[in-house]
């Protein structure tokens, strides 16, 4: 994703975020902190946290954006071992990826992910973007990184304060 588009997700995601933006729109915004607290059977990297908002877009239910920010952790380029998903299962659970988000490399990341895209959403399974909104609290994103390769930090998604529904 070029730096353009990087700027204009991280906006989008800052306006759909903001209460006075969300007048009119239809679409769930869902949140999480990261920390390595919030791992099951692993330890993570414990100087480390994040934050992340995912959301869909108005009138495209199988489209899902994020914004992604951490820090006090080991970045390195993707290609060197940082990765980041959202896995389904609820909290004190570990599950497998169902959608593979940007490493923050730099410490942040976003983009949008669409069903049917190559590589985005492993399972294909459809409708998963509805489901990932409209129940956020069976899903997680980890942070990988090749000091914790099995997460350095965690976070369960939750429905955001002004959440406005799908």
């Amino acid at each position: 994703m070029s730096p353009k588009s990087v700027t204009t997700v991280i906006a989008l995601g800052s306006l759909l975020i903001s209460s006075t933006a969300l007048a009119g729109h239809t679409n769930h915004v869902v949140s999480t902190e990261l920390s390595a607290d919030h791992l099951v059977g692993t330890m993570g990297d414990a100087d480390g946290h994040g934050h992340a908002h995912v959301f869909g877009v108005d009138g495209d239910p199988t489209t899902l954006c994020y914004v992604l920010q951490v820090s006090d952790i080991q970045t390195v380029p993707v290609g060197d071992g940082m990765a980041a998903h959202i896995h389904e299962a609820a909290a004190g659970s570990n599950g497998s990826p169902i959608a593979m988000l940007a490493g923050p490399e730099d410490g942040d990341a976003a983009d949008c992910l669409t069903e049917g895209e190559k590589g985005k959403f492993p399972t294909g399974e459809a409708g998963i973007v509805k489901r990932i909104l409209e129940n956020p609290q069976q899903f997680y994103i980890n942070v990988h990184n090749p000091e914790y390769p099995a997460g350095a930090i965690r976070g369960q998604l939750q429905a955001a304060e002004h959440d406005h529904g799908m």
